[in-house]
């Protein structure tokens, strides 16, 4: 028998304290929240993608009442841009949430789902994107999503 250590590497940071990049980057994912269809759960993700060629493209949570069939800002975004950009590589995405009349106030972090998309486009393009989570009290930042789901599924796992 071994262990098996992960370690967990997130920079914790407020607005104020980010780059010009990131906050406008966040602002984007922010101005997404306004247009997201959540007329069930009324939690509005936004989420924006950074492209390699400077390009931003937002993307919104999609809700149905047939639940299982709406769709969450991160992969919406990410699906759009590699539809419109098919061969630019995302260099980072930011998440905000808006609720109850505000953002919230803690970070909005990606679901298991959304976490296997990124890491897919990660594979894909062979570069980690920045996730960027933001929370009015705090921003939370990881160099690449495996940091929040080391033990991926990849095209790897398909051969074995």
């Amino acid at each position: 028998m071994e262990n098996f250590n992960l370690n967990t590497k997130i920079l914790v940071y407020s607005f104020d304290e980010a780059p010009e990049s990131i906050k406008k980057l966040i602002e984007k994912a922010k101005e997404a929240t306004h247009r997201a269809y959540a007329p069930y759960s009324g939690f509005h993700v936004g989420a924006a993608a950074l492209l390699a060629n400077g390009e931003m493209v937002t993307g919104n949570n999609q809700e149905n009442a047939a639940y299982p069939s709406g769709l969450c800002a991160e992969r919406v975004t990410l699906f759009a841009a590699n539809s419109k950009y098919p061969n630019e590589p995302i260099e980072a995405i930011a998440i905000a949430a808006f609720h109850d009349g505000d953002y919230t106030d803690t970070p909005c972090c990606p679901c298991g789902g959304c976490r296997q998309v990124i890491v897919e486009v990660e594979n894909r393009f062979n570069k980690p994107i920045r996730t960027i989570m933001y929370g009015k009290s705090k921003i939370y930042e990881v160099e690449s999503i495996k940091v929040l789901l080391p033990l991926s599924f990849g095209k790897e796992s398909l051969s074995e």
